[in-house]
């Protein structure tokens, strides 16, 4: 399958507002408002976590789409940017910490609670954060075509080594950053893997799941990688159902 990243480019409604979660200057996230405010008001902050196979290439920007559309359909959207730097695992799960922490109280326009949403590298950081943090406001999480196994997915060379740059060493001797080596998650977990998806296959989704019975995962058929976070996908009513199923938890 040819993969369509036309999403990645595509442009979107500047974010209504940009705060600070931290001093540094990544510690941002774009914040948009959901379009009906009663809406919004009765339902979870999304926190939306990029990928990007956490190099320093790919930002924030190219989910505004995603973000956007959701708060269009009554959804307040953070999307925090995090550090990535090749080799230090630590200080983008420190960013995601201090976000997930420090977001629900910074926006307003949600119920106090929120969910995780993560696509690909983000969905990993999504993953860690449901199994390790003290989150009593993380309603659930829903992760997109996620980095779930790294061992596995170093295994299968994913992101031309793109776990082990992101570790700096073996997923081996990092196993508390893996999600699937990781105890259960605090909370409910969605995962949407595409059937076609060549950047990271459906069998990592399949090891995690296996490992996590609890987890739902619900596989897309003619659905690559990126379609995920496109809104004018097919696969996007997949993306909608699982995030109001989290929401009804």
């Amino acid at each position: 399958m040819i993969e369509d990243r036309s999403v990645l480019t595509r442009p979107a409604p500047p974010a209504d507002a940009v705060i600070a979660y931290g001093d540094g200057p990544e510690q941002i996230a774009d914040v948009r408002h959901g379009r009906c405010n009663t809406q919004s008001s009765a339902r979870p902050l999304a926190i939306v976590l990029h990928g990007g196979y956490w190099r320093p290439t790919y930002d924030r920007t190219h989910t505004s789409p995603m973000a956007d559309a959701l708060a269009t359909q009554g959804w307040t959207v953070a999307a925090p940017e995090y550090r990535r730097i090749p080799g230090d695992p630590d200080a983008t799960l420190a960013d995601i910490r201090r976000a997930l922490a420090i977001l629900p109280e910074a926006v307003e326009e949600h119920d106090g609670r929120c969910i995780a949403i993560g696509h690909s590298a983000g969905g990993h950081l999504a993953l860690w954060a449901a199994a390790t943090l003290p989150a009593p406001r993380l309603q659930g999480v829903l992760v997109l075509a996620p980095v779930a196994d790294l061992a596995l997915a170093h295994r299968l060379a994913l992101g031309d080594g793109a776990v082990q740059a992101f570790l700096g060493t073996e997923p081996e001797q990092r196993p508390e950053l893996d999600p699937c080596r990781l105890d259960a998650p605090n909370c409910a977990v969605e995962i949407v893997h595409g059937m076609q998806d060549e950047v990271v296959p459906l069998e990592v989704s399949e090891a995690y799941s296996a490992r996590h019975a609890r987890t739902r995962l619900t596989p897309v058929g003619d659905c690559g990688h990126f379609q995920l976070i496109d809104p004018l996908s097919a696969a996007w009513v997949d993306v909608l159902d699982a995030l109001h199923r989290l929401q009804k938890r």
